[in-house]
């Protein structure tokens, strides 16, 4: 169990297809994040190119050469560790994986997480998504970032948030900081994200930390936004409301080991 407490801050992003200009604006929100004592700070799911999905195919083999360097070298020069939301990384089946990298203050990425649960819904007759026509689906199992100063992150993305299977097998792995970056729909944004983030908290005594993308992309995608920190107890403790920006919220272990301790339902697992 980390020992102290510490800031971290969550990214909200309105990421466009220009890439070399959402890396820009990447670099400015944590630059920024830096200056207001984040020692952790997050970002949102593609934030360095939201397009169409096949407009990310297109263009994932610079995405995937330039967000590396571009994440080690930020991480490096401001000390901090980074969340790299995610980016997608050709697989050399004709597909990508939606991947979600951790860095750490000397620029190097020691953990990643493959999406594994892919948005392939019908929302209305206007509103449909095929993300498996595109992406490959990651192995499926936990992913944990481990370390005795930041506490044990565990990774996913955006559309696994509807499985807590998979967040009850990272907390049994020994997670205490849930990571969902997302570009949620607006759609199901507005009814669903809140009751899903508390829900994942609340169930696994764990913090959740959901960086976010919001606003219009393009013509017709829109997401919720709303990126959001949210304590063990289910309280949320950082919201960036609809519009793009950082927020910052204290990660605390002694909530952690309070809430688990009054609620030790973990420990009381029969199934």
């Amino acid at each position: 169990m980390f020992s102290e407490s510490y800031k971290a801050a969550v990214i909200q992003m309105n990421s466009q297809t220009d890439l070399q200009s959402n890396l820009d604006s990447t670099y400015h929100y944590i630059e920024e994040s830096v200056e207001r004592g984040a020692k952790v700070v997050g970002l949102p799911e593609n934030f360095s190119f939201l397009g169409g999905l096949s407009m990310r195919m297109n263009k994932a083999d610079e995405i995937a050469r330039k967000v590396p360097k571009f994440l080690s070298r930020t991480a490096k020069e401001f000390e901090v560790y980074i969340m790299g939301g995610s980016y997608p990384v050709p697989t050399g089946s004709g597909k990508v994986y939606n991947h979600s990298p951790f860095y750490t203050p000397d620029g190097e990425e020691v953990q990643s997480y493959n999406k594994i649960h892919l948005f392939d819904v019908d929302l209305d007759k206007d509103e449909s998504y095929r993300e498996s026509d595109y992406v490959e689906p990651g192995d499926p199992k936990s992913v944990i970032y481990e370390s005795d100063y930041i506490g044990n992150w565990g990774l996913s993305v955006c559309y696994d948030l509807r499985f807590p299977e998979l967040y009850r097998e990272m907390v049994a792995d020994g997670s205490q900081i849930l990571s969902i970056p997302s570009a949620f729909t607006y759609t199901t944004g507005q009814d669903h994200w809140l009751p899903l983030l508390r829900a994942r908290a609340i169930e696994n005594t764990s913090y959740v930390f959901a960086p976010a993308q919001t606003g219009l992309h393009g013509k017709n995608r829109k997401t919720w936004g709303h990126a959001m920190i949210i304590d063990p107890w289910g309280r949320v403790v950082a919201d960036a409301g609809q519009e793009p920006g950082i927020v910052i919220a204290e990660i605390n272990p002694a909530k952690v080991q309070e809430v688990r301790s009054r609620i030790p339902s973990l420990k009381h697992r029969r199934m």
